[in-house]
């Protein structure tokens, strides 16, 4: 069962203050206005953005000025916070201390948050402003949920932004957690209208922009996204220590759009995602949502450079919040990727998709693969029914892996210094692809969900 979120708390200044504001100014009470965070404007101001927040009405609009801002913002209302665009950045970062949970995800898990906007009255517009998360003192694989900007069920735009260093404090002994998300957007309808763009994001945990719905099958509801001219940089090829408990695999995706969330993923640039401890990082990676469509992405140095995946974790109809859909009818075009590492640089684990007119150059195995092994215990299949064509490879073992399944068109592409025109099966190199689904053979895809916490089984 989703859980639906709970009321979070605004950060509301001591009474003595806010009778002293009173006391200096009266804002409109039914009528948006434009007030300030610092003193660089003409504007009534305010020392810290959760003041501000507080005090304005729905629909008004909060410029910050350039400083350091150590707070956790919470946003219930529709409104615009944006950055005031000059020499300097307004940079919000944890408090002292570090970071708290400050409300819950729609799987009902605890989060915490730098800006956590769950909007009851209209659209919110989070914009120009530098979410850092050095110092957030977040540890261990049962903590919250790190995330920079978070929405849920809430329409809006998050642009300009730059979102960074969105990892625990103590990744290097627990880096298989599945935390540190720079931006996230959930909703447990298809009313949320979301537009992440222009935003660079950088050296997160897990994902670098997420998208993701309440997903129980091919018809279930999630974000309608649009993300585009993004600039998204993981951490790069990270070590995995295990914990004495053996806490959960995690591997970076640099967009992932998954569990019912729909739209287009276009014009971003997406760099090294790499997890050195088996299973596999993805450029792109839509993971149990439908139609989604990718066009004109830049992807480098990832493991998988993008990868629409049926949900096929064995455990999946026993979980309790158990998720099964597929990533069928993805529109994957005119996409560049280059060095893949370990996987395939288009990896169709699910049915019906078209893959035309991509640039590819150095995958670790094959340029295209229709991809048969995302099934799951209770009778889901991939690897048919897709389509390719007018791509270019240069440097493969194969231009189209062609799995086992049925009714897939590799088309005519141009190939250069590729040892297949065309394979069967779902093994390029042998000695390498052992090396990938050795012991994961559940684990090849790393998504958010279904189970954040919880440890993968073989």
């Amino acid at each position: 069962m989703i859980a639906t979120s709970k009321k979070t708390r605004l950060i509301r200044p001591p009474l003595f203050l806010a009778l002293a504001l009173a006391a200096c100014f009266v804002l409109p009470a039914a009528h948006a206005t434009t007030v300030a965070v610092g003193s660089c404007t003409n504007f009534i101001n305010f020392s810290t953005i959760g003041e501000a927040v507080a005090h304005v009405p729905s629909g008004s609009t909060i410029q910050v000025c350039p400083g350091t801002y150590p707070e956790q913002v919470n946003i219930t209302k529709k409104l615009t916070l944006e950055g005031i665009t000059g020499a300097t950045a307004a940079v919000i970062v944890p408090p002292a201390g570090g970071l708290v949970q400050n409300g819950v995800d729609i799987f009902d898990y605890p989060v915490a948050a730098q800006i956590f906007v769950a909007s009851a009255t209209g659209s919110v517009t989070i914009k120009g402003l530098t979410v850092d998360g050095t110092g957030n003192n977040i540890a261990g694989c049962g903590a919250p949920t790190l995330e920079g900007i978070y929405f849920q069920n809430t329409s809006g735009t998050i642009e300009d932004n730059a979102v960074r260093n969105q990892y625990q404090t103590d990744y290097v002994d627990y880096g298989g957690c599945q935390n540190g998300l720079a931006i996230n957007v959930e909703s447990t309808t298809s009313s949320s209208v979301v537009t992440v763009s222009y935003n660079s994001v950088r050296a997160y945990q897990k994902n670098g922009i997420t998208a993701t719905g309440a997903s129980t099958g091919p018809t279930s509801p999630g974000p309608a996204m649009t993300i585009k001219n993004n600039y998204i940089e993981g951490l790069g090829a990270t070590a995995m220590n295990w914990p004495a408990s053996g806490c959960c695999t995690a591997g970076e995706n640099g967009i992932q759009i998954g569990f019912g969330a729909s739209g287009t993923v276009t014009n971003n640039t997406v760099n090294d995602n790499i997890w050195s401890g088996g299973a596999a990082a993805s450029g792109i990676l839509i993971y149990a949502s439908h139609g989604v469509i990718v066009t004109t992405n830049e992807v480098n140095s990832a493991q998988f450079g993008i990868a629409p995946a049926t949900d096929f974790y064995l455990f999946c109809p026993l979980a309790p919040n158990s998720y099964c859909g597929t990533a069928d009818g993805t529109t994957i075009t005119g996409n560049k990727i280059a060095g893949t590492q370990i996987a395939d640089a288009i990896d169709a684990c699910s049915n019906s998709n078209t893959i035309t007119s991509n640039t590819i150059y150095g995958s670790a195995q094959s340029g295209i693969h229709f991809d048969d092994t995302c099934t799951t215990a209770t009778g889901g299949v991939s690897g048919n029914g897709n389509s390719a064509g007018s791509n270019t490879i240069n440097e493969a073992c194969a231009g189209v892996l062609l799995g086992t399944g049925t009714g897939n068109s590799p088309g005519t592409n141009t190939l250069y210094n590729v040892s297949n025109i065309t394979l069967a099966g779902d093994s390029c190199l042998a000695a390498q692809e052992s090396v990938t689904k050795a012991g994961a053979s559940s684990r090849e895809h790393q998504s958010l969900r279904p189970a954040p916490y919880a440890r993968f089984r073989k």
